[in-house]
């Protein structure tokens, strides 16, 4: 435990008011309720301000524990025979940045995102300030057969992504978000100009694995069916061993290759 608080960056409680005061003072609020959420995130401290908004903060440590993980995806990427995709960011203010362009970006395409707003530097810390979804789930917190249901649309926004030239880099359940009964799409991470055709298989090979514990090897193939070819599944196959050896994804592995096997040959 101590480790991980280490790693996560924790941010110190005069750097925590100074980020509040420079919120209420840009939106103009005498008075701000500020709620802490229990997050597993390793890559800033996330609040609610006045049920809202939705802030990161981000430390220079956040983005060294970025930098960390960038490098081991790369190599991930590596081993799956392709070149290293993704990019790092130098400062917490550039990480923040890139979640609020991103984000922008993907709402430009007609997908649903949380409404950005603002992101901002106090001292060394990055701030970036979106909407706040007061009522949602994530799609690891729904049951089989909401899930079923959503698929097919997860793979159509996946494709409107990619269609547009973008890729998310970081796709697993806990970034889907369901709220009114539609999917939100959150934490787009930075990948290279050159790298984006390999990482828009990287993220289909993503999106199968968060499905498949969740509605089965055989549902997910057909789902991803509804908008991939089985040419750009069998692309994002190659990507499957590596997206295995993350900790935040759990799946079956075999099982979701041989029913992909089955289904494109």
């Amino acid at each position: 435990m101590e480790f991980r608080e280490l790693v996560r960056g924790r941010v110190d409680w005069p750097d925590i008011e100074r980020v509040a005061r420079e919120l209420a003072a840009r939106y103009d609020r005498d008075e701000m309720r500020v709620r802490f959420l229990d997050a597993d995130n390793w890559l800033s401290t996330p609040m609610v301000v006045d049920e809202d908004l939705f802030v990161k903060v981000i430390t220079r440590q956040n983005t060294l524990v970025h930098a960390l993980f960038t490098t081991g995806r790369n190599l991930g990427a590596f081993s799956a025979g392709t070149e290293g995709f993704f990019e790092r960011h130098e400062t917490p203010y550039e990480m923040a940045r890139h979640e609020l362009e991103a984000t922008r970006r993907v709402r430009e395409l007609g997908v649903n995102a949380p409404e950005p707003v603002e992101a901002f530097e106090v001292g060394d810390l990055g701030v970036l300030v979106l909407e706040y979804l007061p009522e949602f789930r994530t799609l690891g917190e729904l049951d089989a057969a909401a899930v079923a249901e959503l698929a097919p649309e997860l793979f159509e926004t996946l494709r409107a992504i990619h269609d547009a030239g973008l890729a998310h880099g970081d796709l697993r359940a806990e970034n889907v978000l369901v709220a009114d009964g539609e999917l939100h799409v959150i934490d787009a991470t930075r990948v290279s100009e050159d790298g984006r055709e390999a990482a828009r298989a990287y993220d289909l090979a993503s999106a199968l694995a968060a499905l498949e514990p969740l509605v089965g090897a055989a549902e997910t193939v057909s789902a991803a069916l509804t908008s991939y070819s089985t040419d750009e599944l069998l692309a994002a196959r190659r990507f499957l061993d590596f997206v295995a050896i993350r900790p935040d994804h759990d799946f079956d592995a075999a099982e979701l290759t041989g029913e992909l096997e089955k289904r494109t040959t």
